[in-house]
């Protein structure tokens, strides 16, 4: 998968600090196999994860994202397409995690030239295709 092997850095939207849930344990995963991830969870502003600072949102990013790895209910995406849209540079991919479909979505990203995945796992994709560790990801 092209998408995962040319990333290197993911942020994760609703991620969460439990590693028994799945936007706990996948960004550590990504984070373990060298990919920057940049934790985006209001509830967990002031915390530092995966050696990163807890955002409250995807517009408090001040760096390039590969991939926006998004960890929400279906119903609550389109609320965050704006912020999407505004990230400049614009992300390659927005990705939604197993479950998570959100057709609306795809028109705007397609409009701005961001890929949009759907109910996929991450994790389960770059084990399938026996991606590499990332040697480094400052």
């Amino acid at each position: 998968m092209a998408l995962l092997r040319n990333a290197r850095t993911i942020a994760v939207l609703g991620a969460h600090w439990d590693l028994e849930r799945p936007a706990g344990y996948v960004p550590d995963y990504l984070f373990r196999n060298g990919y920057r991830v940049l934790p985006v969870n209001p509830c967990f502003v002031g915390q530092t994860w995966w050696s990163e600072p807890v955002r409250a949102t995807l517009a408090e990013l001040d760096q390039a994202v590969d991939i926006v790895n998004v960890f929400r209910k279906s119903s609550d995406i389109m609320a965050h397409c704006p912020d999407i849209l505004a990230m400049l540079p614009r992300p390659g991919c927005v990705w939604l995690q197993l479950g998570i479909v959100q057709d609306e979505l795809g028109p705007p990203l397609w409009a701005a030239v961001i890929a949009l995945v759907q109910d996929r796992c991450t994790l389960a994709d770059h084990l399938r295709h026996g991606l590499p560790k990332i040697v480094a990801h400052r």
